[in-house]
């Protein structure tokens, strides 16, 4: 069962171009799934059905895991079983008919335009990593754009002269209008910061760490917590958090909820809908 792990893990990598984040969380998932089954004596993947499916589902609630892992769980193995039937590795769905776990949608937690504010001006008198910092979530706030596609952005990515910022995730791509307070902002940081930080000159990543290498995601999360502590604001604040802001700000200053959903990246309309119901209860 193993090698089927490998070989579907390559497929999402080769095929479907999935983020090393989106793999290794595919990966988790499915190497527990495996081992629940050998515990169960499931000696080989052909041997599983509904019920064992069933079974691992009410293990994972008895084992007080969070409803949202149980029902990340079971789409990463319904995946994994779609892979095996298209590759004739089995022929039934074993996963048809399991139900997940109802997942209770809690509205997400914003930053005021005052507290967003006061978060930005953080980075000040911090040096060259602070004009760094500010340009990373001053662009963060400023476009909406998930903490993956940040640290995924390349120079070339940003067009200063048409104020615009091309953003891929997996197979799509977007390009994001930026207000010319951020273009001077990363002006700044593009001119007398990041050639400074730079551990070699073909590196072509964005944001770049102290190593003058691309920046990770655990690096900027650190960031985050960093500056929020300093501001002194009474809320937990994740770089998702300017994610929610920025789209709420949008909304509640009357943009198209349409254009909204494209900046976000949304592919479903509801999925952005949930900042009318933010902006009313902040009203």
């Amino acid at each position: 069962m193993e090698n089927l792990v490998k070989a579907f893990i390559q497929y999402l990598r080769d095929e479907k171009k999935l983020s090393q984040n989106t793999l290794m969380s595919y990966q988790r998932d499915i190497e527990q799934y495996i081992m629940f089954l050998q515990e169960m004596n499931v000696k080989n993947i052909q041997q599983s059905n509904k019920t064992t499916i069933s079974t691992y589902m009410k293990y994972q609630n008895s084992q007080g895991r969070a409803i949202t892992t149980i029902s990340r769980s079971l789409a990463s193995i319904r995946a994994f079983y779609r892979f095996l039937i298209s590759h004739d590795f089995m022929k039934g769905n074993p996963t048809i008919g399991v139900e997940s776990p109802k997942v209770e949608k809690k509205i997400p937690q914003i930053l005021s335009v005052e507290e967003v504010e006061i978060l930005l001006n953080q980075p000040k008198k911090m040096g060259l990593k602070g004009v760094r910092d500010r340009a990373m979530l001053e662009l963060l706030y400023s476009t909406g754009i998930r903490v993956s596609e940040l640290i995924s952005l390349d120079v070339s990515d940003l067009d200063l002269q048409n104020y615009s910022l091309r953003c891929r995730n997996s197979n799509r791509e977007r390009t994001i209008p930026i207000s010319k307070k951020c273009i001077d902002v990363m002006k700044e940081y593009l001119e007398k910061v990041r050639p400074f930080m730079l551990k070699s000159k073909n590196e072509q990543a964005l944001f770049v760490n102290t190593n003058g290498n691309r920046l990770t995601r655990q690096g900027f999360w650190k960031i985050v917590k960093y500056y929020t502590s300093k501001a002194n604001i009474n809320k937990d604040i994740t770089p998702h958090t300017l994610r929610h802001s920025f789209a709420a700000h949008l909304v509640q200053r009357g943009q198209n909820l349409k254009d909204v959903q494209m900046m976000l990246g949304h592919s479903d309309i509801s999925s952005t809908q949930v900042y009318l119901q933010i902006v009313s209860g902040n009203m």
